[in-house]
C-alpha cells in the first residue's frame, strides 16, 4: 500500500504536511474515478499511485473501469483522434454505439459516490445513464486545443451536464464550454518501478534479457506506437543523425486494451524501419515490463519525443525524473515540463533537421547533456511528482465541496 510519508525524502516535510491539511475537510468523502484501462498509458499510469494517496490521507477513494467491445475502442480512438484535429465521420450508429456501450455499464456498475471524476472520452456519456445527485467531473489528458468541431458539438450534449472540467495545460481551456474549468498538471510516481533507483546490475540484467546491447549510443522514444507519436518521423530524423555517429534507435512502446490502432501502427513503422537501417540498428521493445522502461529510460544517451500532438507526455516527465537529456517537440504539454536549453530542448515538430542537430550535439558532447539532465530532475522534483498532483486535486474537491481551507 503506498503511503505518503513514503516520499518524505523525496519533497520536503512541509509539503507533505500542507497536504494532510488540505484532506481534513475530506475525510470519508466518497470519491471514485472511472476510465477505459487499468494498464498501458498514462492516465492508468497516475490512478494506480493517486488512488491508494487519496485512500492514504483519509478519503473513500474508488476506480472503476468502463468494459468495452472492440468495435468501441476502435470508435473511441477515432474519437480521441478527433479531438486532436482529425477528421472524423459521426454517424447515427456511432452515436448509438458510444451510448449503448455507457448504458450497459451503467446497469451493473453503481455509482452513487460523493463525487465522480471520468476521465477522457470513453466513460464521457455515463453522466447521462444516471440520476444526477453528486458533482461529476471530467478529466480530459487529450489536446483540446483544436478539435473537430462535430464531435466537439456532440460531446458538449454531455459536458454541460459536468460541474467542472480538468485540462492539462492553459491552451485547452475552452471559451465555447460554459463548464467551470481548472488546471491540474499531471505528474509521476518516483517510487514505482518504472521510475525507482535501480542498481546497475539491475539495468544489465533486464537490457539482456531483453536483447538491448549498449556497445552502441542509444536514442530512445518511450511511447505508444500512435500517429501522434510520429515514430515514422523519428525514423527520418535516426537517418539523418547515422550519418553523424553511429548509434541505435529503440522504440520502447506499449500497447493499452483500448487502442486497437497500435498493431497496426507498429506493422508501418516496422516496415519502414528495414528499409531505412539495419535491423540491429533499429530496436522495438515492447515496455510492458516497468523495470525495462526504467534501465532504458536510465541508460539511454538521448531521449526522445517527437510527437505531433501531446495532451502531456508522462514519458517526458519520467526521462527528465531521471536525469536525461530530452529533445522534444514544443507541442502540448511538453513544454510546460521544459525550458529549453536548461533542463531539455524543445523543437518544433516537423523540424527533423532540428532534431538530428540536437541529438548528433548532444551525442558529440555527453556532458552538456549530464548537466542539462541534473537541472531536469530537480526542476521535475519541484513541480511534476505525485504528491503535487494529489495536493492539487484536493484542492479541487475542497472548492467542490465548498470546504475553506486556509
Amino acid at each position: 500500500m503506498l503511503h505518503l510519508e513514503d516520499f518524505r525524502h523525496i519533497v520536503p516535510d512541509a509539503t507533505l504536511a500542507e497536504i494532510y491539511a488540505r484532506a481534513r475537510g475530506l475525510y470519508g468523502k466518497h470519491v471514485v474515478h472511472v476510465n477505459s484501462t487499468y494498464t498501458g498509458g498514462g492516465v492508468a499510469a497516475i490512478l494506480e499511485s493517486l488512488v491508494p494517496l487519496m485512500n492514504d490521507v483519509g478519503i473513500d477513494a474508488g476506480w472503476r473501469i468502463l468494459h468495452g467491445t472492440m468495435d468501441f475502442f476502435e470508435l473511441t480512438k477515432e474519437f480521441h483522434n478527433a479531438l486532436q484535429g482529425k477528421k472524423l465521420k459521426l454517424t447515427p450508429s456511432r452515436k448509438k454505439l458510444y451510448l449503448e456501450v455507457n448504458e450497459n455499464f451503467g446497469r451493473f456498475t453503481h455509482l452513487d459516490h460523493d463525487c465522480i471524476i471520468v476521465h477522457d472520452p470513453q466513460p464521457l456519456p455515463l453522466i447521462s445513464v444516471y440520476t444526477k445527485r453528486q458533482p461529476w467531473i471530467w478529466r480530459c489528458h487529450i489536446d483540446l486545443s483544436d478539435p473537430q468541431p462535430d464531435l466537439w458539438e456532440y460531446l458538449k450534449d454531455f459536458l454541460i451536464k459536468y460541474d467542472q472540467v480538468i485540462v492539462s495545460d492553459e491552451s485547452y481551456l475552452k471559451p465555447d464550454l460554459p463548464v467551470d474549468q481548472r488546471l491540474i498538471r499531471p505528474a509521476i510516481n518516483p517510487l514505482t518501478e518504472k521510475n525507482r533507483p535501480l542498481p546497475e546490475s539491475t539495468m544489465a540484467a533486464v537490457l539482456d534479457q531483453f536483447n538491448v546491447p549498449r556497445d552502441k549510443p542509444l536514442v530512445t522514444q518511450v511511447s505508444r506506437l500512435d500517429p501522434w507519436k510520429d515514430p515514422e518521423g523519428l525514423l527520418d530524423v535516426f537517418t539523418l543523425v547515422k550519418k553523424e555517429i553511429d548509434c541505435r534507435l529503440v522504440f520502447c512502446y506499449n500497447v493499452a486494451t483500448d487502442d486497437p490502432e497500435a498493431l497496426r501502427m507498429y506493422d508501418r513503422v516496422f516496415r519502414k524501419a528495414r528499409k531505412v537501417a539495419k535491423e540491429e540498428d533499429v530496436l522495438f521493445v515492447v515496455g510492458n515490463k516497468d523495470t525495462l522502461v526504467n534501465a532504458l529510460q536510465k541508460v539511454s544517451d538521448v531521449i526522445v519525443q517527437k510527437s505531433t500532438r501531446e495532451g502531456f507526455c508522462l514519458a517526458v516527465t519520467e526521462a527528465l525524473w531521471k536525469a536525461r537529456p530530452v529533445v522534444a517537440s514544443r507541442v502540448g504539454g511538453i513544454p510546460s515540463q521544459i525550458q529549453d536549453g536548461e533542463t531539455g530542448f524543445l523543437i518544433e515538430k516537423d523540424d527533423t533537421e532540428g532534431f538530428a542537430d540536437r541529438i548528433v550535439h548532444l551525442l558529440a558532447h555527453p556532458e552538456e547533456g549530464q548537466a542539462v539532465g541534473e537541472r531536469a530532475r530537480e526542476a521535475t522534483r519541484e513541480k511534476f511528482l505525485i504528491p503535487r498532483l494529489l495536493s492539487d486535486y484536493l484542492d479541487m474537491l475542497n472548492a467542490m465541496f465548498g470546504n475553506h481551507v486556509a
